[in-house]
């Protein structure tokens, strides 16, 4: 048998859809054996908080693979279990836990990670999010060797692929499915031949991205309009940005910056950041500097809707009678700063 032939006994430890489809490639490229998947445990999930097995364990179960879901892979008696499978690698896909050193040794080649991003840029929990909401122009996968630190270990390949202006995290996270898929597969192949070769990281360009907490979604209108844009790109599908209208959040899946390019300096004559006014069938946020168009909203306890349908059942109660009796703009604010206006939208 040449090396081309040779079968690994591979076990597959992920948990979302983003690892469901890495598993789904291993296991349709029909070249080697699931010999067990690990995967995080079943959680509460919607309205009725009915425990939801993950997408790897659906996928699993399907092709009647050995699923198993230790809480914690720090204990002898899960590695045990894990020893026991005597896999020749472990791939880990957004898997969710920390593996102990002594758990990495197990498998004859040790655990390959794949990761959404050119490393060093971006170790850590959300690297898609991250990358828009920086606006980086170039984003990718990584295949690496795992180590004991937060995704530091030796490259073994490294793929490439443009950040679009207009991407939204889950646009990106489509693309870099494929990416990780091809990456992944070759590296597996360069195992088998002995061709990898690992490079270290320069610890001196790596940045970090923390996992997203949903209150960083709140949008603040004193920052520019391109860094507002990016965040809401950045922050779809999860955890989607909003605003306070009143007292009502306000939902915002989609917009743009308005006049890009153009000189937005404040002048006199500028609107208050936050104020939403309908501009020539637009509906438009004055921001720090420059504006947004808003493009896709949501109130609260409805559907997302387009902001031209929002501007014909809404327009009119997008100002209102201030204390003088003039006629005054709504300002969007953040739940810390609710000026005194109308408590929100009559629906």
């Amino acid at each position: 048998m040449n090396s081309n032939d040779k079968v690994l006994d591979i076990v597959f430890a992920g948990t979302p859809e983003f690892a469901a489809r890495h598993l789904d490639a291993l296991i349709k490229s029909q070249k080697h054996r699931i010999v067990g998947v690990y995967t995080q445990p079943d959680r509460p999930s919607g309205r009725g908080k009915k425990l939801t097995a993950s997408p790897v364990k659906q996928l699993a179960l399907k092709h009647d693979l050995k699923v198993l879901q230790p809480a914690s892979l720090k204990k002898a008696d899960a590695r045990a279990e894990l020893a026991a499978l005597n896999c020749d690698l472990m791939v880990v896909v957004a898997y969710g836990l920390i593996l102990s050193q002594k758990a990495l040794d197990i498998p004859r080649y040790g655990c390959i990670n794949v990761h959404g991003s050119i490393l060093p840029r971006w170790r850590g929990a959300a690297p898609i999010q991250r990358a828009i909401e920086s606006g980086d122009s170039v984003s990718g996968v990584t295949i690496m060797q795992m180590d004991l630190g937060l995704d530091t270990g030796d490259m073994l390949l490294k793929s490439e692929c443009p950040v679009y202006s207009e991407d939204n995290s889950g646009q990106l996270h489509d693309r870099l499915i494929e990416l990780g898929i091809k990456a992944l597969l070759q590296t597996v192949d360069d195992i088998v031949n002995g061709q990898c070769q690992p490079e270290k990281q320069d610890d001196q360009y790596a940045t970090y991205a923390h996992k997203i907490d949903k209150q960083e979604a709140e949008i603040d209108w004193t920052q520019s309009a391109e860094v507002i844009d990016r965040k809401i790109r950045a922050f779809n599908p999860f955890p989607i940005c909003f605003t306070l209208l009143g007292e009502q959040r306000l939902k915002i899946h989609r917009a743009a910056v308005l006049n890009k390019g153009i000189d937005n300096n404040k002048t006199e004559n500028t609107p208050p950041a936050g104020e939403i006014s309908v501009q020539a069938d637009k509906l438009v946020v004055q921001c720090g500097q420059g504006q947004i168009q808003i493009e896709q909203l949501q109130l609260p306890g409805r559907k997302s809707i387009t902001a031209e349908a929002f501007i014909a059942g809404f327009a009119s109660q997008l100002q209102y009678e201030n204390d003088n009796g003039n006629q005054t703009k709504v300002i969007l604010t953040k739940e810390s700063a609710k000026p005194a206006q109308p408590n929100g939208l009559k629906t």
